[in-house]
């Protein structure tokens, strides 16, 4: 079975006889490569060590799913709140947009998680284990000796050990770590829908980094498909200077730079050859700059033919930095990002909401109409709080059980039920009206109101 060579034309993942196949990147060393690892161990560190780190008494980053609530660097929303996402998400989005037009795919190269754990944890694991590219290739094409299964129940039982450590930090985004820690001291069966969950996760994520791998960017990625329209010939992207490299050729044979070396077909993640243009497959990683630069030092000539640059500035054309794509997502980036910055300034710290009970909508005995209630009423402050209910109403002699100016304690984030029965003489009932409820706050000042219809007989 032998690899076809790279083209443009399809994909590089793909043997002649249409197998897949596996990409064994070399080794390669540089300031690119140097930056992206300092980069990948910050990002490794903020994605396990964010659930440990508390911001007015919950985690940086919490989805409390089970309680209704997302803590986000502490602002608290509750699921009515959710429609402020939509705003963040969206201003999150552009900028994602405005970095792609100007620098291309970086994200995917330096950020993306998927890169982050293949490039930086799986395939580092691979290499002190299996050796360096040609080792590895060798090794996929062996028989099967005692050696080989030793080497590869080894590999594989920490890609599952690290599998599964990814998943239980995910995990711990929607239990807290506290929570986590003591589902991991109890049995399975205890909480046999997060176990089955856990190990569900562990098996994708298992599948992903031991198989699948560069497979996740080209076939399912969709932001790699979005490239094609979000940059354009004056994006900065990962190039070969074909003016100077050309033509290539053996070492003393050719007046062009490229000696033909393969080098960065060798250290390349997908696959791909950077010198037949921009392609789907490339992820931006800068690995074919650090190859290409090594070699043009052991040559003597200058770095770059390989270089971050945009494709008009590779041709010799002009560049435009400022485009009309630019200030339109500049401008829905702003807008998503103000719309959501202005939407929590106004977001009220105590949530309250009156539900009618289930039943019939009103009660009637021979002196009596009663409406029954269940209020809903949530202490949004990272701090506890006094709250009084009262109650309005434009029909005098209105009853509250339990009595008006009610005060409930709520912890800090606490949520509670309470039922609110109200009830009229029937001869006063004037017909439907609303009752206002009121939460007031310290000093009396009313922090969330709600109005609810008082149900009775049909009067004429």
């Amino acid at each position: 079975m032998r690899r076809k060579a790279p083209t443009i034309d399809s994909v590089t993942t793909i043997n002649e006889d249409g197998s897949r196949y596996f990409v064994h990147p070399a080794d390669v060393q540089g300031r690119f490569t140097m930056w992206r690892r300092i980069a990948a161990g910050f990002l490794i560190a903020v994605y396990v060590f964010l659930p440990f780190i508390k911001i007015n008494g919950a985690p940086a980053v919490f989805l409390d799913l089970m309680h209704g609530k997302i803590h986000l660097f502490g602002i608290t929303f509750l699921f009515q709140d959710m429609w402020l996402l939509f705003f963040l998400i969206t201003g999150v989005g552009f900028f994602l947009f405005l970095v792609t037009a100007v620098l291309g795919r970086i994200w995917c190269g330096w950020a993306c998680p998927e890169t982050v754990f293949l490039d930086q944890v799986f395939r580092q694991v691979e290499r002190l284990i299996d050796g360096d590219a040609t080792n590895r290739r060798k090794l996929d094409a062996a028989p099967w000796t005692p050696g080989k299964l030793v080497r590869r129940t080894l590999k594989h039982g920490i890609y599952f050990l690290l599998s599964a450590l990814i998943a239980h930090v995910f995990l711990s985004y929607f239990v807290s770590m506290p929570t986590l820690y003591g589902m991991i001291h109890r049995s399975p069966l205890e909480n046999w829908s997060v176990f089955l969950f856990v190990l569900s996760l562990t098996g994708v994520l298992y599948f992903n980094f031991a198989w699948f791998r560069e497979q996740f960017c080209i076939v399912m990625c969709p932001y790699g498909r979005l490239q094609s329209i979000l940059i354009d010939d004056n994006s900065v992207v990962v190039g070969y200077d074909e003016r100077r490299g050309e033509p290539r050729g053996k070492l003393g044979t050719t007046t062009g730079d490229c000696v033909d070396c393969l080098r960065c077909v060798q250290v390349c993640p997908t696959g791909i050859d950077i010198r037949q243009g921009l392609q789907l497959e490339c992820i931006s990683c800068a690995a074919c700059v650090d190859a290409c630069d090594e070699v043009m030092a052991k040559l003597g000539r200058p770095p770059g033919l390989v270089r971050h640059d945009s494709m008009n500035a590779l041709a010799g054309k002009s560049v435009r930095f400022l485009r009309p794509r630019l200030f339109i997502y500049l401008l829905l980036m702003l807008v998503g990002a103000g719309a959501f910055l202005y939407s929590i300034q106004h977001v009220k710290p105590v949530v309250v909401s009156v539900l009618r009970m289930q039943g019939a909508p009103y009660f009637r005995d021979e002196n009596t109409v009663r409406n029954n209630f269940l209020m809903r009423i949530a202490n949004k402050r990272p701090v506890p709080q006094d709250y009084t209910i009262t109650m309005e109403s434009p029909v005098a002699g209105l009853e509250v059980a339990g009595g008006n100016n009610k005060v409930l304690h709520l912890k800090a984030g606490e949520e509670t039920q309470e039922p609110l029965i109200l009830s009229l003489p029937d001869a006063d009932f004037p017909g439907q009206f609303e009752v206002k409820v009121s939460v007031k706050g310290e000093g009396g000042k009313v922090e969330a109101e709600n109005a609810v219809p008082f149900l009775g007989p049909f009067r004429e």
